[in-house]
């Protein structure tokens, strides 16, 4: 018989990247009294990965329980932006519910949309949290009307049409249900939470069914996989069976040897759990997402929510420039191939492919930001390699014709910027859709482009819109396939010979445009070392020394000026660089460079048209 477990609640918290969920759950902890009062809390708890807190993103879901008034409330907090949409759509599937957080003055974006559908598909119902609202230029109502517009172009039935609003700003630790009283703290987003978020229901007395809908990887444990009892009970020590209903060869005995809840920020040992619980279970070596944990007598496998196939793939290769394996800890195609796969226990958009050589992977990913992220993670834990260009991943209908990945760019630039961006996206095939201006002089544009289209332009769109502009994507399917695209229209400046660079050399090579490296840094021949002005590639001699027999007049030997270099990050390197060219990342530098080193050979290998 299934019962509600009315001393629970499991909600997720969704919403666009940048709109405060993290600062929202970091409140709710405080609040709940998570922390004890003398304890030092930083800021955005949740986000415990250094590249999250640096640039101020969820990248990985995560859970936490928080304690009110008798009821435990166990919160997953999701990634906003859409190349962790995998993330996503699989915690869906552990809440009762969902709270969605939008900007006071952003309103819905791109991800909130995505997301929104994600759990409108799973019949969730909703809580909306308009958060920001002490910001200069919040317009909570207007807002409110857009997520109601929002709801209703996505088909909510009548019940998540009329969703609870509250309204918070997360940072100063307030939610209230109107807008005319004064917030003092959380307390009216808990009992919404309570109220209208419905209690976990499933049969206590029935065999056991858990899904596992996330998984967490420990060095010391191995795998953990965790999930909601769905029905039954579980407990340590009980024998189970691990199957899966989309696979039907799995089909293992196990046995669960440590069982975890979530208590604040901790995991907290258990001897069982029953309906309704999030629980964490280790000790099964190769257990994976969309597995169900049942109990022999009665295998049931639930199913489990297809994730998003990867759109864009890149070569990670073996470094082998002069300069390799002085820099990395791990530079080995091995070293890289295991960490390769190693990702793969706990990111589910990933997928790694070997090569017939076996010195490089492809590797496919959800968005060049999604592979960005595990370059960087690389990079800081010693790895050294080489990645090259991303490229989309196409697929061909019945009738043969080739289809590309689309997206969907939706632009928001001051006015006089509208028609450079307007400009340049139409080169890269994009068409605009829509075009509509707000109050504040700004203009937001909406685009359907090929996802090659974008890749490469962050860059160009920072610099054309002076770091103004907003741009975010949102991925909407295949279509057929728009024609060829150039993705770089200025060439590189190739260092011309291996060594050290010399100001007087640099002089000489600023002239024929951008440079990327200043002096006294190592560079060898096919390194590019900066933007040509013009289209073609050049080769300049940045470790060129003056001859010292040459005689000058007195004045013009004075200190010659160099412009600073222009310093890319790691996005931007990916974004620069062209379809023979790769680029060389060390724990220590990131370098870019010709796929082939020898210039004789490189000018070869174009004329017959291999570049």
């Amino acid at each position: 018989m299934k019962i509600s477990r009315e001393d629970v609640r499991n909600v997720a918290i969704i919403a666009h990247v940048d709109h405060g969920k993290t600062t929202l759950v970091d409140e709710l902890l405080k609040q709940s009294g998570t922390f004890r009062a003398n304890q030092e809390v930083g800021e955005r708890v949740m986000d415990s990965n250094d590249i999250e807190k640096e640039r101020g993103i969820t990248i990985l879901s995560k859970n936490t329980a928080i304690h009110y008034e008798g009821v435990k409330i166990n919160i997953v907090d999701t990634p906003g932006h859409a190349d962790f949409g995998g993330e996503v759509e699989r915690v869906l599937k552990m809440v009762d519910g969902v709270i969605l957080v939008v900007d006071a003055f952003e309103g819905p974006m791109p991800q909130t949309k995505f997301v929104t559908k994600k759990a409108l598909e799973l019949n969730l119902p909703f809580i909306v949290c308009v958060n920001k609202i002490d910001r200069p230029e919040a317009r909570p109502e207007e807002v409110m009307d857009e997520v109601l517009e929002l709801l209703l172009e996505l088909d909510a039935d009548d019940e998540q049409l009329d969703s609870p609003f509250v309204y918070a700003s997360a940072k100063s630790g307030i939610a209230m249900l109107e807008l005319s009283e004064n917030g003092t703290d959380m307390k009216p987003l808990f009992e919404t939470i309570i109220k209208h978020i419905p209690a976990p229901t499933g049969d206590p007395d029935a065999d056991t069914q858990i899904l596992i809908s996330t998984i967490d990887y420990n060095e010391y444990v191995g795998r953990i996989g965790i999930g909601k009892v769905e029905n039954g009970s579980i407990r340590v020590n009980q024998d189970a069976l691990l199957v899966n209903h989309h696979d039907p060869s799995v089909n293992k005995k196990v046995k669960i040897s440590k069982l975890y809840e979530f208590d604040g920020l901790n995991k907290v040992e258990v001897n069982d759990a029953t309906v309704g619980s999030i629980v964490a279970i280790s000790g099964i070596a190769d257990i994976h997402i969309g597995d169900t944990i049942c109990s022999p007598d009665h295998p049931e496998p639930i199913p489990f929510q297809k994730i998003s196939e990867p759109t864009i793939a890149m070569q990670f290769l073996v470094n082998d420039s002069p300069l390799a394996g002085q820099e990395g800890k791990f530079v080995t195609s091995r070293h890289i191939r295991d960490r390769l796969f190693r990702e793969l226990n706990t990111d589910v958009s990933l997928r790694v492919e070997e090569m017939e050589n076996t010195d490089s992977f492809k590797v496919s990913g959800r968005g060049e930001l999604h592979l960005s992220v595990l370059i960087e993670n690389m990079r800081r834990e010693g790895y050294e390699f080489a990645v090259s260009k991303a490229e989309v991943l196409y697929h061909t209908d019945e009738n043969g014709k080739k289809l590309e990945p689309m997206e969907t760019a939706v632009i928001d630039v001051p006015e006089e910027f509208s028609g450079v961006v307007i400009e340049k996206l139409s080169q890269r095939k994009g068409e605009l859709r829509n075009m509509s201006m707000s109050g504040t002089g700004s203009t937001r544009l909406e685009f359907s482009i090929p996802s090659r289209g974008l890749i490469g332009y962050r860059g160009d769109f920072m610099t054309d819109t002076k770091g103004t502009g907003i741009i975010n994507t949102l991925f909407e399917g295949y279509g057929p396939y728009k024609g060829d695209i150039q993705y770089r229209k200025q060439g590189s400046l190739i260092a011309y010979e291996s060594g050290e660079t010399v100001t007087y050399g640099l002089f000489s090579a600023q002239e024929r445009g951008t440079l990327f490296v200043g002096p006294g840094e190592k560079v060898y021949s096919g390194m590019v070392i900066g933007q040509n002005g013009k289209t073609d590639d050049i080769e300049v001699n940045v470790c060129k020394t003056k001859k010292l027999t040459n005689t000058r007049a007195s004045g013009s030997d004075d200190a010659l000026k160099l412009s600073p270099p222009r310093i890319l990050s790691l996005e931007q390197s990916l974004d620069f660089i062209d379809t023979d060219e790769l680029l060389e990342i060390t724990p220590k530098n990131i370098r870019i460079r010709k796929k082939i080193l020898d210039p004789t050979a490189r000018y070869r290998a174009k004329r017959n048209g291999k570049a």
